[in-house]
């Protein structure tokens, strides 16, 4: 990969948002979860995300997600999803989600 210039890292916007709800998909054909997810000022989106490795539902629910915001949204299993969750392959494959050392406003933009 190339280098790519501010601006272009700038288009991406990613935002924290606090997990309201987590349920399995159970029309997904790989493992995952309908969530939920409040980015601030009344901002409620659903993403689809293959999470089940690593956590449970109850696990995620409160948690504090990094989200790319500005994709458009996809339909993944029957779910309209809005909002990627980021996070990073183990070395199993497995999504492992980025923490947060101290809680951050909702909707709070990576800087």
């Amino acid at each position: 990969m190339g280098t790519i210039e501010w601006s272009d890292f700038d288009r991406v916007e990613l935002r924290v948002g606090t997990v309201l709800s987590a349920e399995p998909n159970a029309a997904a054909r790989k493992p995952s979860y309908v969530l939920t997810v409040d980015l601030g000022a009344g901002d409620v989106r659903t993403s689809s995300a293959q999470l089940t490795q690593h956590y449970r539902p109850e696990d995620l629910v409160g948690r504090q997600v990094l989200c790319v915001c500005n994709f458009a949204p996809k339909r993944v299993a029957g779910v309209k999803s809005e909002v990627l969750v980021t996070g990073v392959h183990d070395a199993d494959g497995a999504v492992v989600l980025p923490t947060f050392e101290h809680p951050v406003p909702d909707g709070s933009r990576l800087a």
